[in-house]
């Protein structure tokens, strides 16, 4: 297998969520390639209703079976985030890196197990392997994964690989998030009229002053799991952030109503029912403000995964590019807080740097570490003498 080739492939199919384009063309290209490193496969269509109502989010799931073995689940996902402004669908090489969206997040990871797998084939693994692809990972697809769980028994004790996570090192934790839109009230009268109206873009700036106090002590708290050195951070640290602002018709309206949009991280040891009591109380505490809740999405903390299982594949990376250690990832997602619900454990290992620009113009995957991380997870699938 040209991993090369199959990766520039991967990325020309644009699986950009929103909408969630062309998951079947991403999916009918994987699965054939997964078949011939001896895996079963099977296609899952996931119903609308897990889905928040919408259609055509086609899964992979895929079996290695070792009965009796611990059991050891790969995670990944299709989807990316819109590029706009350079031909992010149109994959080119240069310098030792692949540009494409998804290159590093996270099609390249995917690759890298395709390369891993290449190099097992007929070989008997020390874990009993499936594999999970799948879709609006970049949206929300906490439902998806539940009623994937039935495709993926057994759970309960089972071991999540993720493979959307940084390189050089095992993620062990991720931050928790909470959303939040709020929508401040006002009254809409002419401009020159001001004094008849209640200008909400100017009431909600005093609740944005109000949560940027707050934001100053919540990047105070950090937690005892450390974070890459390439984040330069030394712990994982919590964060608030105020992300979007819409308000007003026309430049001579007063506006009659304005939505704030605010993004809040939380570290392992933070709680959502705390962060949302601690947010609410911020905002009830500003005076002479009409405002309500128009959104509120959460993912759970999940304490850091520490078993042997870890410091054995930090002990292989350690081995294979001359560093290696445990960090929290500066990030969130579904994944980790479902598996913890389903008894299971998860940790980490990509293909992702901060200089890789995900989500950014000109995303790239450096081709050495996408070696790399095929090396390391083909050793830690093969049994030791």
């Amino acid at each position: 297998m040209n991993y090369l080739e199959v990766l520039k492939g991967l990325i020309s199919i644009d699986t950009t969520v929103p909408p969630g384009l062309n998951y079947d063309k991403a999916i009918d290209y994987l699965e054939p390639l997964f078949k011939e490193l001896g895996f079963n496969t099977q296609r899952i269509i996931i119903p609308a209703e897990y889905a928040e109502g919408r259609e055509g989010r086609v899964n992979l799931v895929c079996h290695r079976r070792e009965k009796g073995k611990p059991r050891l689940i790969f995670y990944g996902h299709i989807d990316v985030v819109p590029a706009e402004g350079w031909d992010a669908f149109k994959p080119r090489v240069e310098n030792g890196k692949v540009y494409g969206r998804g290159a590093a997040d996270m099609k390249g990871s995917i690759v890298a197990l395709l390369s891993a797998m290449e190099s097992l084939k007929g070989k008997r693994l020390n874990f009993d392997v499936s594999v999970m692809v799948t879709t609006d990972e970049e949206f929300h697809q906490a439902s998806q994964l539940q009623y994937l769980r039935q495709y993926l028994e057994p759970v309960s004790g089972a071991y999540f690989f993720d493979l959307d996570s940084s390189f050089g090192y095992v993620s062990i934790a991720g931050l928790g998030e909470l959303q939040v839109d709020i929508k401040v009230r006002g009254k809409s009268v002419h401009s020159g009229l001001s004094h008849l109206g209640e200008n909400a873009i100017e009431k909600a700036s005093l609740l944005i002053q109000a949560l940027l106090d707050l934001k100053q002590k919540v990047e105070q708290r950090k937690s005892d799991v450390a974070a890459h050195p390439d984040t330069k951070l030394d712990r994982m640290e919590g964060r608030l952030n105020i992300n979007m602002i819409k308000g007003g018709i026309k430049v001579n309206v007063v506006p009659d109503e304005c939505l704030i949009s605010v993004d809040r991280r939380l570290i392992p040891e933070e709680n959502l029912e705390d962060a949302r009591k601690e947010l609410l109380d911020t905002l009830a505490s500003v005076p002479g403000v009409t405002w309500q809740l128009e959104r509120v999405f959460g993912i759970p903390t999940v304490p850091p995964c520490n078993d042997p299982v870890v410091d054995e594949l930090a002990g292989i990376i350690g081995d294979t590019i001359g560093e290696g250690n445990k960090f929290g990832e500066m990030g969130s997602g579904d994944l980790d807080h479902i598996v913890a619900t389903w008894g299971g454990r998860a940790f980490g290992l990509g293909v992702i740097r901060p200089e890789c620009n995900i989500h950014g113009k000109e995303e790239f995957v450096y081709l050495q570490d996408i070696e790399d991380v095929a090396k390391i997870v083909a050793r830690f699938l093969s049994p030791q003498d």
